[in-house]
């Protein structure tokens, strides 16, 4: 499957469940909506057929609509005299049993005398008094005496009449959750596959260059009169060392690195002598790239506390990255000083940069920063990686600085 099929598909699966969820949330929103209606009509008749009761019990005439909404949750009743609270609460309980309204309220009754509502009591949903703080209701001036009746928890009593709805969007949510997360570890079977492939054509092309160059440096070392230019003999015979070396890095890398796939890195740490390290690794490269290979070390406190081995690797990988992404000219700088308490050690180079888009991912395991098609740059992906492990088992830091075109430092931080 290619990327673009996989595109398509993603986009046209993000497009129905973004009309599944639009469709849902239509739905759940009509229905809350009825619910509400529903929930004001039940009200309304409730409290008018309470103040017609009332009305009735004093031989009043009823009223034709007595009742008003303030507030998507509070509701006044006129009355034509002073009422008690008890005879009121009565009326309320018994009329919103009948009509099979099961939340909970609170009421007040209002006084003209002292222009206040008296705070009658909060009712549960099992039509007890609650132990709730008495919260003042609102007054209003349409009627002369009146009640009023808040329903606090009106919203959650009616989400939870909407359970086939609650429980269809859940499913829905569900299905999106799956659908994500299969799309999730498709996009990643397919970087991993493409990982896999680059991988395996980067290993063949790194392995098959040395392979090739000590092939013909063979076929020249067989013939007969090579014997007689010793200079010659020479040369190719440090040609085969060199890509021998080179097979043997490459080969330490991939093992090294599936190593740390087993688990941690197994670490011999000794006291180290830095400078040492870095002229050992350098000095080859001193002698091919000569006044481009520029070396400071500056600082005057240059032992640490490290695995031998693993420091070496972190010098010649960084030191060999530097090479690769430098231009047809390599210009390396290397330089260590010391800063309070620890010894920076960074490598510079003037090559081709890193994007700052990619400037978080080059520790990643195989990754590469993109060149296109070309394959200008050699390498497996590991380099970094395995330096990172390297700097996360030592417990050091390490940073990085990178303007495109201008080139790179990658300065490790380690305490003396």
């Amino acid at each position: 499957m290619n990327r673009n099929t996989i595109r398509l598909l993603i986009l046209l699966g993000t497009l129905s469940i973004t009309g599944i969820l639009a469709v849902q949330a239509y739905w759940v929103k009509s229905a809350f909506d009825l619910k509400e209606q529903q929930f004001r009509q039940t009200v309304m008749i409730s409290l008018r057929n309470v103040a017609n009761r009332i009305s009735t019990l004093y031989k009043l005439s009823k009223f034709e609509n007595p009742v008003s909404q303030l507030s998507s949750d509070y509701y006044v009743a006129n009355l034509r005299i002073p009422l008690e609270a008890a005879v009121l609460e009565h009326y309320l309980k018994d009329e919103f049993k009948k009509q099979n309204l099961n939340t909970d309220f609170e009421y007040g009754i209002y006084d003209c005398d002292t222009e206040k509502i008296v705070y009658g009591a909060y009712i549960n949903s099992n039509f007890e008094e609650g132990e709730v703080a008495a919260k003042p209701l609102p007054k209003t001036d349409k009627y002369l005496n009146y009640f009023g009746v808040r329903f606090p928890s009106k919203t959650s009593y009616l989400a939870s009449r909407l359970d086939i709805w609650l429980i269809s969007s859940l499913i829905t949510l569900v299905v999106t959750v799956f659908f994500g997360y299969a799309m999730f570890i498709i996009l990643r079977q397919k970087r991993l596959s493409e990982v896999q492939r680059d991988f395996v054509n980067n290993m063949t092309h790194e392995f098959q260059t040395p392979i090739s160059t000590i092939r013909i440096a063979t076929d020249v070392l067989s013939q007969a009169k090579i014997i007689d230019q010793p200079e010659r003999f020479k040369k190719y015979v440090q040609i085969i060392r060199q890509e021998n070396n080179r097979l043997k890095t490459q080969v330490e890398t991939v093992l090294n690195t599936a190593k740390l796939e087993r688990g941690k890195m197994n670490l011999d740490i000794q006291l180290q002598e830095l400078h040492s390290l870095i002229n050992e690794v350098t000095e080859g490269t001193q002698a091919e790239l000569e006044d481009n290979l520029k070396m400071e070390l500056n600082a005057s406190k240059s032992s640490v506390y490290a695995d031998r081995t693993q420091l070496l690797s972190l010098i010649r990988n960084l030191v060999e990255n530097a090479i690769k992404y430098s231009k047809k000219q390599p210009s390396i700088y290397i330089k260590t000083e010391n800063i309070g308490d620890t010894i920076v050690f960074s490598v510079s180079d003037k090559g081709i940069g890193i994007p700052k888009e990619s400037l978080d991912k080059i520790f990643k395991k195989f990754y590469r920063v993109p060149t296109g098609n070309l394959h200008n740059v050699k390498g497996f992906g590991l380099g970094l990686s395995y330096v990172n492990e390297i700097v996360k088992a030592h417990k050091w830091q390490i940073n990085v600085e990178s303007e495109v075109g201008e080139g790179s430092t990658f300065k490790v931080t380690m305490p003396i």
